[in-house]
């Protein structure tokens, strides 16, 4: 199956030479070809330049795109998809006054995902959560992380892991899955953290890696959850069974978490939204990818990842959705890059950047995805007719996509 896309007003994020992420001031650069061809060839990308130079080959079909930009699908690097139910009451319990860390001491938060999620069928939890995939595929992810952690024993944790699995067999967008059992301590081990900590890794991590179910491996690293040292202990026994060290950081409180995911080779650390001197120091000059997810600050009313602060530093940044239950009930990339311009001062060049190549790499997706690059998979954004890329986050309440392509084929769940 071969796509022709002509006229198309602007190609945005082409890369012919590919880059795993862009940092400090290259974020600021977003290389684009304007009255531009796009090709593409059995899903993948075959060809692209200026339409003076399209050619004159036999296609299945041709798209014409004048007006509209194409754009590297969102790379949505964070979720939590996979959860039962909702948590609508704690919501109204945050606007009546409650704090989030009030709401979890009551039996909301976390816990209160984990038990409505132990009492659903697996099938269930799958209808529910495939659900939400199919949203966040129209509002425009090509390539989505989902985490378990909402399970908290050992048949709920493989249970959500399973129907990742299932997610990723039965849609063709990208999908990675980590094993985040350390979200948070079960009501079973409140006074016996080390207990809980060892089940996840001599009872629960074996079981993962002989049936392949996750890639890598999460923990929230923060007051009143787990410490630093957890962190360290989970990471290293992780990378035994091959799990690729990911964590939830500095959401409330700096407490050297950032340190052990560096320490570790942390794929990325996610969360930021208090940041130290120390803690930018530390990522400085290593393959560890920050990750801000500004819904999250935006709906618990929290302070925002200092982007500003961190670019200007010269590290890269990455922006995801976290997309649960508790803090964050949206999947919607398009919000989080026109937040992350209102709320956090990035341009609207970074953003696209931090959305698509750099949150590629916070999934180890950096070659498959993320950019207009020959041999890519075509996983696209053909945007409505549009003045500037800046449209996307500039109309914030509004839907500037017109159609996403995954695998080169126009996305349709109707």
């Amino acid at each position: 199956m071969s796509t022709l896309f002509i006229n198309i007003k602007e190609l945005i994020q082409v890369r012919n030479e590919p880059v795993s992420f862009v940092s400090g001031k290259e974020m600021k650069e977003l290389p684009s070809i304007k009255n531009a061809f796009l090709l593409i060839k059995d899903g993948l990308i075959f060809d692209f330049g200026l339409m003076s130079d399209c050619p004159k080959t036999k296609v299945d079909k041709t798209i014409d795109a004048s007006g509209k930009m194409i754009l590297p699908s969102w790379c949505d690097s964070h979720t939590h998809i996979v959860y039962a139910g909702n948590r609508e009451g704690e919501f109204v319990d945050r606007i009546n006054g409650l704090s989030y860390e009030e709401i979890a001491k009551k039996g909301g938060g976390i816990l209160n995902s984990a038990k409505k999620l132990q009492n659903l069928s697996e099938e269930e939890l799958y209808q529910q959560s495939k659900i939400r995939l199919e949203e966040v595929i129209t509002l425009g992810t090509g390539a989505v992380e989902i985490k378990s952690g909402y399970g908290l024993t050992l048949d709920a944790e493989l249970k959500m892991l399973r129907v990742i699995k299932r997610l990723k067999e039965n849609y063709p967008i990208e999908i990675k899955a980590t094993f985040l059992g350390a979200h948070a301590i079960p009501s079973k081990y409140k006074n016996n953290k080390q207990g809980y900590l060892d089940l996840l890794v001599n009872q629960i991590m074996p079981k993962i890696a002989a049936e392949k179910l996750a890639e890598f491996v999460d923990i929230f690293c923060e007051t009143g959850y787990f410490t630093a040292e957890d962190t360290d202990y989970i990471l290293k026994e992780g990378k035994k069974y091959g799990l690729t060290p990911k964590i939830h950081v500095n959401q409330f409180t700096s407490i050297g978490g950032v340190q052990v995911g560096v320490s570790h080779n942390a794929l990325s650390v996610d969360h930021l939204e208090i940041m130290t001197e120390e803690d930018i120091t530390s990522l400085k000059n290593t393959q560890t990818m920050p990750v801000a997810l500004p819904s999250c600050s935006y709906f618990l009313s929290i302070p925002y990842t200092p982007a500003r602060k961190m670019i200007d530093a010269g590290l890269p940044l990455a922006l995801a959705t976290d997309y649960n239950p508790g803090s964050t009930p949206s999947g919607n990339m398009n919000f989080v890059v026109a937040t992350a311009c209102i709320k956090m001062n990035m341009t609207p060049k970074e953003v696209i950047n931090a959305a698509t190549i750099n949150g590629a790499y916070a999934m180890n997706l950096d070659k498959t995805t993320g950019s207009i690059t020959k041999g890519k998979t075509a996983n696209l954004i053909l945007t409505k007719p549009i003045k500037s890329i800046a449209s996307i986050p500039y109309n914030f309440g509004s839907n500037k996509i017109e159609t996403v392509f995954l695998r080169g084929e126009a996305v349709n769940f109707n």
